[in-house]
């Protein structure tokens, strides 16, 4: 006779465990200190076996009853019910254990050695700030595409398009990290690809070399307010254009002043080489101005504030707009207008100018030597001086 809720309430507890049976091996045993658990006995493989569903009153008649007809369905399927209840519970403590801020913290130690410490710093906290706060506490696997394009939505809501394009790539990055080390079905952002928002990236703000003069008039103008060093930083930025962060960051031990030569280290570079920086007259002079102030610091451009630091990234960009040259004119500008310049003016081939710009080089040009077309830089970076300041 199949077993009713009333009776199940109704069981008295007794001296010795004992069972009441429901059917098709389901029942449910009442044990002396009261609890009640719902079992079902079957056979595998020529064995009998128990399949425990859980305890009543948490579990109900008909959640047991339907806890069996699934298991009866597994049996039929030739698979073990018992083996079946423990991998999933095992894959439920894994996902549990396996959530997406876990595996990106992962991929993200694995992925910053050969970064900067700058970028892997803003990496991690693009991830903290519009990432982890929304998928970070899932399941790897239970991140769907609609997710993650919900998630570049709100970057792209806020006009930070390019912000978005990375955070995506990133992702990404970190999904298939997971399905390398077996964390991870597949990448769900290879699927939001075509949704995305179209992004066309914008150039940095540069002068034409027609309007340099007017620029380098006003940079001198003692009512300018602009301080000495950093009018000389501007200087020296135009004639070396370098990235803007590898110029204030540039120590004096750096430079040879027998050789004339500005060497960057490595760590400080976006392409992750040393790169040779040959030095004119012009940026000599500027040098040697600076040591008069600051000759005996560990910066040639430290902060006014806090000498032993050096100066900030943005004073470059604020001088700028002192200037009345906000949207005209960026520090990394500089590069864009010795480009065009030496090009277009004085006939350099793009390689050589590539070269000095340390742009990223296929892998067979980037095993050449670190000096590579030096001679001929020496005589572009003088020439180019000689041509921009008279």
């Amino acid at each position: 006779m199949k077993l009713t809720d009333k009776a199940c309430k109704a069981a008295e507890v007794k001296d010795k465990k004992y069972k009441m049976t429901d059917g098709q091996g389901l029942y449910l045993e009442i044990n002396p200190n009261g609890s009640k658990y719902w079992r079902m006995k079957y056979r595998f493989a020529g064995k009998e076996k128990l399949l425990a569903l859980g305890v009543y009153p948490e579990i109900s008649l008909k959640e047991a009853r339907d806890g069996k007809i699934e298991a009866r369905r597994l049996l039929q399927d030739n698979q073990d019910p018992s083996k079946v209840k423990k991998e999933k519970k095992l894959k439920a403590y894994q996902n549990a254990e396996n959530t997406f801020e876990s595996l990106a913290k992962d991929w993200w130690h694995n992925w910053k050695q050969d970064k900067t410490d700058k970028h892997a710093v803003t990496t991690l906290n693009r991830l903290m700030t519009d990432v982890f706060p929304h998928i970070g506490f899932m399941s790897v696997d239970d991140v769907k595409p609609p997710m993650m394009l919900e998630l570049v939505r709100r970057v792209e809501n806020r006009g930070a398009y390019d912000v978005a394009r990375r955070l995506k790539q990133t992702c990404g990055q970190i999904f298939r990290f997971g399905v390398a080390c077996g964390r991870a079905e597949r990448d769900p952002t290879a699927d939001i690809k075509d949704a995305m928002r179209p992004y066309k990236m914008e150039h940095y703000a540069a002068l034409d070399i027609k309007q340099l003069p007017e620029f380098l008039r006003v940079l001198d103008d003692k009512d300018t307010p602009v301080t000495t060093q950093t009018r000389l930083a501007m200087k020296f930025l135009m004639l070396t254009f370098v990235r803007t962060s590898e110029m204030i960051k540039a120590r004096w031990d750096e430079f040879d002043f027998e050789e004339n030569l500005w060497t960057i280290p490595a760590a400080k570079m976006k392409m992750r080489r040393d790169h040779i920086v040959p030095l004119s007259k012009q940026a000599l002079a500027i040098l040697e101005e600076l040591k008069k102030y600051n000759g005996h610091r560990e910066w040639v451009f430290p902060s006014m504030a806090r000498p032993r630091d050096h100066m900030s990234n943005a004073t470059i960009t604020r001088a700028i707009m002192r200037m009345g040259y906000k949207g005209k004119m960026t520090g990394h500008g500089f590069r864009a207008l010795a480009m065009t310049t030496i090009k277009e003016k004085l006939g350099y081939r793009h390689e050589v100018i590539d070269r000095q710009l340390a742009h990223a080089q296929d892998k067979i040009t980037a095993a050449y030597d670190r000096a590579q077309f030096l001679d001929e830089r020496r005589v572009m970076m003088q020439e180019y001086s000689d041509y921009i300041i008279n």
